[in-house]
């Protein structure tokens, strides 16, 4: 086992699935790009955050697709290349521009299916960067996780670790639906052990990743991270349990509700927007399946209900913080 970055894992996920199965292709935007925005050229950087370097120069063109800054071209040749046979990974490069092609997302290729009476599949990937901290102001910051979340025939990942990022997206690649990839962009440089050998992380089953007793946690993406931190400095005084979801539709409510039965308590973190979120439906899942175990009233913390600020200093406070974290967590405890 080797230590990578979340960047590598993912390049390395990529690379090894490639070599696997050849029916694997990848399209999106300088994906084979390089200086002078000759392909494949030398200083090819495989994307804007570097996260598919070496790929074009192994696979070549006809499998590392540069496509025009298109969209609604990208998914919906991916959709199409799916329904052939191919198992397309598209590249948004931000997700947040999901809205110029979302027909060929939410309309179609979750659709299809189930349109079709289940005499096709449609494994595609599509894969971009999400949330704020980088600096790229509101339209390129955002936790958009809850949005695909609520479309039926979407599986919706959102790793957190290296680790997790490798096995998340080699079972994407591998499933037979839609999947949206969801890489949070300030994690791209972090790093942890990861197998150098191909291996899966089945969707829908949550990982704990700090084991406890007077609070259940529950994190997504890079709050994972925060709230582990978090968890480790309060111990010994606290037992704090954080729980990964790893995917949002799927999403493992048994393994919450049966986190929260041990612990009586709740707080939800997530970066995304409070209306309609994460943390509204664990919480209102929890409060039916787990109400007689509730020795606290549950707590969510997420951004504000406003665009991501383009101000460094106004981004630092519109991401929860560890502080805020560690702050919530006591005052549930302490009733």
């Amino acid at each position: 086992m080797s230590v990578k970055s979340f960047r590598e894992a993912i390049n390395e996920a990529l690379r090894q699935e490639m070599e696997r199965d050849p029916t694997v292709i990848l399209l999106g935007e300088d994906i084979a790009g390089g200086q002078g925005g000759i392909a494949g050229g030398e200083g090819s950087t495989g994307n804007m955050f570097g996260v598919l370097k070496g790929l074009y120069e192994q696979f070549g063109a006809e499998r590392v697709i540069d496509t025009p800054i298109s969209e609604s071209a990208i998914v919906g040749a991916a959709a199409g290349a799916a329904l052939t046979g191919l198992r397309p990974v598209a590249e948004l490069m931000f997700m947040d521009f999901f809205g110029v092609c979302f027909d060929q997302i939410y309309n179609q290729a979750a659709k299809f299916r189930y349109m079709f009476g289940g005499t096709c599949n449609v494994p595609m990937v599509v894969r971009g960067a999400v949330g704020a901290g980088f600096g790229s102001a509101a339209q390129h910051a955002q936790a958009l996780w809850p949005i695909f979340s609520h479309i039926p025939g979407l599986k919706v990942v959102l790793p957190s670790s290296p680790y997790e990022a490798k096995g998340l997206l080699i079972q994407a690649i591998r499933d037979e639906d839609p999947v949206m990839f969801l890489e949070h962009k300030v994690l791209y440089n972090t790093k942890g052990e990861v197998p150098d050998e191909p291996y899966t992380i089945p969707f829908g089953e949550a990982n704990i990743t700090r084991e406890g007793d007077d609070i259940t946690v529950v994190a997504f993406g890079r709050m994972v991270q925060f709230c582990n931190e978090v968890a480790d400095k309060l111990r010994p005084n606290f037992s704090v349990e954080v729980l990964d979801p790893r995917t949002t539709s799927p999403l493992d409510m048994e393994m919450i509700v049966e986190s929260v039965e041990h612990t009586g308590r709740l707080l939800v973190v997530d970066e995304a927007n409070p209306l309609c979120g994460m943390g509204s439906e664990v919480i209102g899942s929890v409060a039916i399946e787990a109400h007689g175990a509730l020795r606290a009233a549950p707590r969510k913390i997420t951004a504000p209900h406003t665009p991501v600020p383009a101000a460094p200093n106004l981004e630092e406070l519109y991401i929860p913080s560890r502080d805020t974290i560690e702050r919530t967590i006591r005052e549930i405890i302490a009733g």
